[in-house]
């Protein structure tokens, strides 16, 4: 099946998408695009099984942060409800050599490179700044300003060429992530410029969740946004992001191509925010409920769910030992987070510049001094 203008349905946006696995949990064998590009996937069971475990997993997790925000523990949380297939299909995607830049909500692809998901929680609850090792995982910390991480992207990207790094399977690749909304950012579009006039070996992944805070998606563009490949002289494709299968062998093709100096792709993964833009939104001011009900229709682990069900490749045993497994790892999460020791206010000068500085030193001097003057005081 190729979706195209004339195959569009209920679940499908003008224009068309990728998709692999409908919303009822059926199995397209493979989607052949307009320009003649092939997308198909060959798990084995175990593959498939562990894509599931991973959805849920990464949604447990997200659940948790978002009770312990609520309940004072964080100070703010960005929410990948309803993203989980968009992050989870492009994460197990890149191979180990590829590097990756967040933004602020990547937790899924975060979990599927390996790093112990207690990492971001230190920096949302201002204890540290992440915490990870960005060239031990492949992953750089998160991205607060919005769109920069793209450009830090494309500048590593064009320094894997400089390096020789590209060419055949072994090469290296870059997956930078970012939302529909900061692609009215200068950055992103800096980036596109850069990247297609050096055909640097970097994947733009846009996770289209419709609305960029408030903003729904019509107020960003008049186009699909992956059309805007097309002005910087690069492929663009739109992927149904609520499909894991399908943005696993989007990005998957994408990034083999940039390994193999074919240059850059934009992925536009098409899916929902079915949560706040972070606990400090109240969606409700900006969507209606009907809204939110037709996507969760879509639901990625449900979808996934009733394939493995229909194809006899899970059972609820196998259902229920994955969310006791994820419910275990969110309440020792919990757990470590709570336990995590407050930092002393003077360590917010530690690691300003990485061989110290004077201007810092005598900052941190009169830091002490006016924390000093409070002491035994009653104010």
């Amino acid at each position: 099946m190729a979706n195209g203008e004339s195959e569009v349905g209920a679940d499908v946006p003008a224009g068309g998408f990728v998709q692999l696995l409908t919303p009822d949990g059926e199995r397209v064998d493979s989607v052949t695009t307009a320009e003649g590009t092939t997308y198909t996937v060959d798990f084995s069971d175990d593959e498939y099984r562990e894509l599931y475990r991973d959805l849920v997993t990464v949604r447990r997790l997200d659940t948790e942060a978002t009770a312990l925000q609520r309940q004072g523990e964080l100070g703010i949380w960005a929410s990948l409800l309803g993203q989980e297939a968009a992050q989870v299909g492009s994460g197990r995607a890149l191979r180990p050599q590829d590097m990756a830049f967040p933004t602020y909500r990547e937790h899924g692809v975060l979990y599927t490179r390996g790093i112990d998901p207690i990492m971001p929680f230190g920096l949302f609850r201002g204890v540290d700044q992440g915490g990870w090792d960005p060239n031990e995982f492949k992953f750089n910390t998160y991205t607060i300003v919005i769109g920069s991480q793209t450009l830090h992207a494309t500048g590593y990207a064009m320094g894997i060429t400089m390096d020789g790094k590209t060419g055949g399977p072994d090469g290296e690749a870059v997956i930078a992530y970012f939302g529909d909304g900061a692609t009215s950012q200068g950055e992103v579009n800096e980036s596109f410029v850069w990247s297609g006039v050096f055909h640097a070996p970097i994947v733009f992944f846009c996770q289209n969740n419709q609305y960029a805070i408030s903003e729904p998606l019509e107020r960003q563009t008049r186009i699909p946004l992956h059309r805007r490949a097309d002005g910087y002289g690069f492929p663009g494709v739109r992927v149904d992001g609520n499909d894991v299968l399908a943005t696993f062998a989007v990005t998957r093709a994408a990034l083999d191509n940039a390994r193999q100096g074919q240059g850059p792709t934009l992925i536009e993964a098409y899916t929902y925010r079915m949560g706040a833009h972070t606990s400090s939104d109240d969606p409700t001011r900006y969507r209606i409920a009907s809204e939110v009900e037709s996507w969760q229709a879509k639901d990625p682990i449900l979808r996934l769910r009733t394939f493995l069900t229909k194809q006899q490749i899970a059972d609820d045993t196998f259902f229920a030992d994955v969310d006791d497994s994820a419910k275990s790892l969110a309440l020792s999460l919990r757990e470590r987070v709570l336990a995590m020791p407050d930092p002393q206010p003077v360590t917010l000068f530690d690691n300003a510049y990485p061989n110290g500085s004077p201007e810092v030193d005598a900052q941190r001097e009169q830091f002490v001094a006016y924390h000093a003057a409070f002491e035994g005081s009653d104010h």
